[in-house]
């Protein structure tokens, strides 16, 4: 498989110095590097040879000179070979035409003068998602974002987004903590026509009443205290673009209020000002709180909930995604070997089994940091069951890492999460930095379940 070390990389520039000075960043990156300065030459070189991943520039110095000469390469590359992975180089000034490129079959465009540290990532993450390809993973790829699977369920998601993102709907995105409420929010902006814009992402409930307005208005210079300068919120920050509000079940009726008359007027009103600015935005919210549950007890309001959820998405659980487990297993095996610089190791059958019989309290991110962990404290090239340990594997015997979980115990999921969050932090001896990377949570998230749950 194409991955890191294994790579193939061939970049095309008429530039020699960037030729040069791209193949001396890669050349301890990947196997092998191939640079061509005449793009007259790209067709003949691709049928000799195959490379993994293609750096396109998208100026040459030739007879098109039409300022688009890498969409007309791009279009080249892809009737020879569809499966094709390309990244687009770029000036600033053609970062619009970029955006399209991505829209016509690109895996992704850095801009020049390009930062070595981003460079490699998108390499990386390239060679990563052609590996998958490869592999008979299912995947939505995009310029920064990649959702793996193969259950029926997560396929199920995957075909949501490609019908929902093209739209202007807002989207509610339900689910538990670390399913990936982010990516699929990220996903849907970034196979959007709002792509070339902002993604601003907030997390609202780490914003108490207080900062609500200032963080997500703005304010003027003056307005209160600590305003020394205007300040552009979040709102404005991203006009023309998506803005991601995350943990929206957890904001008081006060930010709620608010927020509504905002999505109703589609203007703010800074702190300190008396005047309205106009705001466009794609407005994706996500919560792992019952919000429906919370508007019947009126303590979220239904006509927000009409306001933020025009198509709505809840996303599955992992111990609902049957061999996905395995295939995330692995592809964050591959990842976090290469990273500590491992080969990357087998997973034994018996390790397989106990990770399907885990409930994954914290899902996605729980079983990332579990691999993560694994890799770094195994000792031979073949995880084993005793390289993953879970206090949760105690709460829950394999009959509860199924969906049925609640009903067979007679306990609602509440109280099963209450349950999880006490053992696990009495497990780490009240250690909450600890406890919180093992239920796969940040600090902030525990702190308010702990708040939640009075524990």
């Amino acid at each position: 498989m194409a991955t890191g070390k294994n790579g193939r990389v061939l970049i095309v520039d008429d530039e020699t110095d960037v030729l040069f000075a791209l193949k001396m960043l890669l050349k301890t990156e990947v196997k092998e590097v191939a640079t061509e300065k005449n793009p007259d030459n790209l067709l003949s070189l691709l049928a000799r040879d195959k490379f993994d991943v293609i750096l396109l520039d998208m100026n040459f110095k030739s007879a098109l000179n039409t300022g688009n000469e890498g969409l007309f390469w791009l279009r080249q590359i892809l009737e020879k070979d569809k499966d094709a992975t390309v990244i687009l180089i770029t000036a600033y000034g053609d970062v619009e035409l970029a955006v399209r490129s991505l829209k016509q079959g690109a895996y992704d465009f850095i801009v020049k003068p390009w930062h070595n540290d981003k460079l490699l990532e998108t390499l990386h993450n390239a060679l990563h998602a052609k590996s998958d390809k490869k592999a008979g993973k299912q995947t939505i790829v995009t310029s920064q974002t990649t959702i793996l699977g193969q259950s029926e369920a997560i396929h199920d998601i995957l075909y949501k987004i490609e019908k929902i993102a093209p739209t202007e709907a807002n989207v509610l995105i339900l689910g538990e903590n670390g399913t990936g409420k982010e990516l699929v929010a990220r996903a849907l902006h970034e196979k959007s026509f709002r792509a070339g814009k902002p993604f601003v992402s907030v997390d609202v409930a780490a914003l108490t009443d207080t900062l609500f307005e200032s963080e997500l208005f703005g304010f003027k210079k003056g307005a209160f205290t600590d305003a020394k300068e205007d300040r552009k919120g979040r709102f404005e920050a991203a006009n023309g673009g998506t803005l991601f509000l995350d943990e929206i079940g957890n904001i008081s009726p006060g930010m709620q209020a608010k927020l509504l008359t905002v999505l109703q007027n589609r203007q703010v009103t800074p702190l300190g000002s008396n005047t309205p600015i106009p705001i466009d935005i794609r407005l994706i919210s996500a919560t792992n709180e019952p919000i429906y549950e919370l508007a019947s007890k009126n303590q979220f309001r239904k006509d927000l909930i009409y306001r933020i959820n025009t198509v709505e998405l809840t996303l599955p659980p992992l111990r609902a995604r049957g061999n996905d487990i395995e295939l995330l297993a692995r592809h964050f095996a591959a990842i976090y070997a290469e990273k500590n610089h491992k080969p990357v190791p087998d997973i034994a059958p018996a390790t397989i089994e106990k990770l399907k019989q885990h409930s994954w309290p914290g899902n996605v991110r729980e079983l990332q940091h579990a691999v993560e962990r694994a890799i770094i404290l195994a000792e031979g090239n073949v995880l084993q069951p005793q390289d993953f340990s879970f206090s949760a594997m105690e709460l829950a015997p394999a009959t509860q890492a199924v969906p049925a979980f609640a009903a067979e115990t007679n306990m609602p999921l509440s109280e099963i999460e209450r349950e999880t969050i006490r053992r696990v932090i009495e497990k780490n001896k009240g250690n909450i930095s600890k406890a919180a990377k093992e239920l796969g949570l940040t600090r902030t998230a525990l702190y308010r379940r702990l708040n939640k749950y009075d524990i």
